[in-house]
């Protein structure tokens, strides 16, 4: 139903804008703020992975199989940002994506590839990643020079405004964010590094989500918010707003320059706040139905109810030391309700290091390590006990540990354009399960963005 309005709407915004733009352009503004009118960028991302043989005790439906063949993943992006209007931007991201992850990316909570999806087909196909209109409101009149990059336009413009976003995106676009560990394409291949693993934010299988977003960046401060369809499912493609009963809500701090010392060293902190409401299951209620039938596994499918939450808290801090970067991040929600969106996991911490190629006179090169420690709820793990399936995990039984992983990488910088990034990690109790594993991961990832 929202996506059918949208459908209807978006032609007539671009419309309305397009012919704001033509009369806007017989006028330039006093202050020449606008230096470009279009940005145009484009990625592509091939990954290969492989995991050696393991031990396990036993394996269910949604295990990571003991041993399989290499799975590749392929994703590509047009990144295209046109600046019609006065602090107007309208964003648009065609992309197309396929391959396979390791089983059926399953059986592991912090799974080892962010480029993958769980759509079931491996052929490419394309769709529309990012479809927003962004528009800006100055605060001040202080400028500065803005560069060129993906979904970014090379312009003069003001530092300090107010915008309001809406359409299609990525939460993770504007929330949550990290120099260090954000970008699966660019950086740590990990789910739990991309993004605090804790915070089951609202997007369909492909990461993305449709809503608004509102945020106020002043001096060093900046403070977001945001209200967005989830999914109809758990883990679905399609999406849905309820008021109160299906829908997502986030909000955010964030200091940047703390404790800055140079332009190289300074440190910057997130702070956030989620709730969602979704169609959810709940964990302690699937596993009483147990002691009604017997020799039953959980369903969780079977408590789900229209305005149950999942709620919780994130954070992060970034500290650069010029040619060193440590970053830390925890989050954790009730973990009451059922995992719905993201990955299942309950209580995320991670922390690690990058260090720059210069240091090794290879200025484009680079070197991460991470390590990774997720955790579920009692309810969460009990109900995997007793053979309960999740959207991403469940071995039919458990005998739980904390899943904790290590990832390194080494960033290659081949030509201006290109880089070559061999990838390990190793995974101890892979969905929460000491009868499993350990599992050794290898990955090399193909990346050119233009």
């Amino acid at each position: 139903m929202f996506g059918s309005k949208m459908k209807k709407i978006v032609p007539t915004i671009a419309i309305f804008f397009a012919l704001q733009s033509l009369s806007a352009q017989t006028s330039i503004d006093s202050n020449k703020l606008e230096t470009k009118k279009f940005s145009i960028h484009w990625q592509a991302t091939i990954i290969p992975q492989y995991h050696f043989n393991f031990k396990a005790a036993y394996s269910g439906d949604n295990s990571l199989q003991t041993s399989e063949p290499v799975r590749t993943s392929f994703s590509t992006t047009l990144f295209l940002n046109y600046h019609p209007l006065k602090n107007s931007y309208l964003v648009f991201n065609p992309e197309a994506a396929g391959g396979k992850g390791l089983s059926k990316t399953l059986g592991i909570a912090g799974f080892s590839n962010g480029e993958v999806y769980r759509v079931g087909d491996p052929t490419p196909k394309p769709f529309i990643g990012r479809l927003y209109w962004e528009q800006r409101f100055p605060l001040t009149k202080e400028l500065e020079k803005v560069d060129d990059d993906i979904n970014q336009i090379a312009e003069t413009t003001h530092k300090d405004y107010i915008s309001i976003i809406a359409g299609k995106f990525s939460l993770t676009d504007f929330f949550d964010d990290s120099q260090i560990s954000h970008d699966p394409r660019t950086q740590f291949f990990n789910w739990a590094l991309m993004g605090n693993g804790g915070w089951d934010y609202p997007a369909n299988t492909r990461g993305y989500t449709m809503g608004a977003v509102v945020q106020a960046l002043y001096k060093d401060w900046a403070a977001r918010t945001a209200l967005t369809t989830v999914p109809t499912e758990a883990n679905g493609p399609d999406l849905q707003f309820r008021w109160g009963k299906a829908m997502g809500f986030v909000l955010e701090l964030e200091k940047t320059h703390l404790f800055q010392k140079s332009e190289k060293q300074f440190s910057t902190i997130h702070l956030g706040y989620f709730i969602n409401y979704a169609n959810m299951g709940n964990y302690q209620a699937s596993n009483d139905i147990i002691y009604f039938i017997p020799g039953t596994p959980p369903d969780i499918t079977v408590t789900r109810k229209y305005g149950r939450t999942k709620w919780g808290f994130y954070g992060s801090a970034d500290n650069h030391f010029g040619s060193y970067h440590f970053f830390i991040k925890a989050s954790l929600n009730d973990g009451k309700n059922e995992s719905w969106a993201f990955t299942e996991i309950d209580k995320s911490f991670t922390t690690g290091w990058q260090f720059d190629g210069d240091l090794w006179k290879r200025k484009s090169d680079r070197f991460a390590i991470a390590y990774i420690n997720n955790n579920l709820s009692a309810s969460h793990s009990q109900y995997l006990q007793k053979g309960g399936y999740g959207f991403l995990i469940g071995d039919g039984k458990l005998n739980y540990g904390a899943e904790q992983i290590i990832e390194a990488y080494y960033s290659m910088h081949l030509t201006k354009q290109i880089f070559l990034s061999p990838d390990y990690q190793f995974v101890i109790n892979p969905a929460y399960n000491k009868d499993r594993g350990p599992v050794h991961i290898i990955g090399l990832r193909l990346h050119a963005d233009f």
